[in-house]
């Protein structure tokens, strides 16, 4: 994938970028991906760090430049123990946590 949006730009011609201001649909969001074909949209409505897929051209209002939401400390964690859960029982087990019914 390139870096910025730029196979989207160069091949539909329009104004994507990391951190650009999107309404999909009506719904407002943001611009936080690039995926290729596709520009990879956090709305407003949903929690940092959820991104959804949006085609470049469809319904698609191109505005201003925003912020990418962060997620928080917690939702990097869990995305982290996703990235290698098949390494792990549970997210317990990733965390460290040991169980009360775990006999020792």
């Amino acid at each position: 994938m390139s870096g910025n949006c730029e196979y989207v730009q160069k091949n539909y011609g329009v104004p994507a970028c990391i951190g650009r201001r999107v309404t999909v649909g009506g719904k407002p969001g943001v611009i936080a991906e690039d995926r290729g074909h596709y520009i990879g949209v956090n709305f407003d409505e949903d929690k940092p760090g959820v991104v959804h897929n949006a085609h470049p051209t469809w319904e698609v209002e191109y505005l201003g430049m925003g912020k990418i939401r962060q997620m928080t400390r917690a939702q990097k964690r869990y995305a982290e123990y996703l990235e290698f859960s098949d390494c792990y029982e549970s997210f317990a087990d990733f965390l460290g946590i040991k169980s009360k019914t775990a006999s020792y």
